[in-house]
């Protein structure tokens, strides 16, 4: 018996619609994953390099060295006079410069202090900047890093990876306990959302610290950092899986990756990322578990409140919303195995 429904109805009630509709999703979704990540970190360049000077910087040989680095640097590096290095120094454990300008001899020779630990980009550029200034405005200029990274990790990159490691195991976590253990009541899917991310910060620090002996971690407290890093990313998927039940993909991908990694910190220095991703990064999940991993590594008594504020917030704010609309995620005892079904894999 032939069909008379228009073609149009019955492409829609096919199974060729749904997935002719994740063909175009995918394929945008990889255009713009090349696009985030090429334009956030394939060509870094400075916007905003908090520096401290010292010494002096108010003679004309230290003013005309200033100047000239300002050129060099097309007016990025934001200087902060200190009245002593020990005070710029205090400003560089706390995250607040990258690098110290003591200026000596009335302005004839320049020290320069970066701190590679603060971000290797950073530290190449106000080094290599630092020196071209000198030989163009006849100033002896000198580089140290008083504060380099760790002989396994030369780049800096490693707590990029374990990041990002905890953010993407955190959100497939998720999905897969939609998937093979979806009759999960709230609780239950929070309580194992929460048990697979103490184990998985365990897994990655050791493997890291232990096997690979790539960085030197303070273990517990980089394994709390990670463990809540990939609860709150478990736990963002299941709140947009409530919301909008199997499209929820879109909205983690677009958080956590799309946007969260590119502008995290940890691959490529804030200062030298577009300006709205490096005030956007440190909001997001991603950013804040670099920060607070980073400052754990490299600046040990010296770590911020506000990473652990904000992963706690969107850990909170999924939790209220899953348990809040737990009506609506397709998981759970007391759904009819119809609903559950029509939840998708997703769940």
């Amino acid at each position: 018996m032939s069909d008379s429904r228009p073609s149009w109805e019955r492409f829609r009630e096919s199974p060729f619609w749904p997935a002719t509709v994740l063909v175009l999703i995918l394929s945008a979704a990889a255009g713009l994953f090349a696009w985030s990540y090429t334009y956030a970190m394939a060509n870094p360049t400075p916007h905003s390099i908090p520096a401290a000077v010292v010494g002096a910087y108010e003679q004309p040989r230290g003013r005309a060295f200033l100047e000239g680095l300002e050129r060099a640097l097309n007016a990025s590096v934001k200087v902060h006079a200190y009245d002593r290095p020990d005070a710029a120094r205090a400003a560089v454990d706390e995250q607040e410069v990258f690098g110290i300008f003591e200026v000596r001899d009335d302005g004839r020779v320049v020290a320069l202090d970066v701190s590679g630990a603060s971000g290797a980009s950073v530290a190449d550029v106000l080094s290599k900047a630092a020196l071209e200034t000198g030989e163009r405005t006849a100033v002896a200029v000198t580089v140290r890093d008083i504060n380099p990274l760790q002989p396994g990790d030369p780049r800096g990159l490693a707590i990029f990876y374990i990041s990002l490691a905890a953010v993407i195991i955190g959100f497939v976590g998720a999905i897969q306990l939609g998937v093979h253990a979806r009759t999960l009541d709230p609780l239950e899917r929070i309580a194992f959302t929460a048990a697979y991310a103490v184990l998985g910060g365990l897994a990655i620090a050791a493997a890291v610290d232990w096997l690979l002996g790539a960085v030197d971690l303070p273990f517990p407290e980089s394994w709390l950092i990670l463990a809540l890093t990939m609860f709150t990313s478990g736990m963002v998927f299941t709140m947009f899986n409530t919301l909008i039940g199997r499209w929820a993909m879109l909205p983690t991908w677009g958080v956590m990756v799309l946007v969260g990694n590119p502008s995290s910190g940890g691959a490529v220095s804030w200062p030298l990322l577009p300006s709205a991703l490096g005030a956007i990064g440190r909001w997001l999940p991603p950013g804040a578990s670099v920060n607070a991993q980073h400052t754990a590594v490299y600046f040990p008594g010296h770590q911020h409140v506000l990473p652990f504020l904000v992963l706690a917030g969107w850990s909170l704010l999924s939790c209220g919303v899953f348990l809040n609309w737990s009506h609506r995620h397709p998981g759970g005892r007391d759904k009819d195995p119809v609903g559950v079904e029509a939840g998708g894999a997703a769940g």
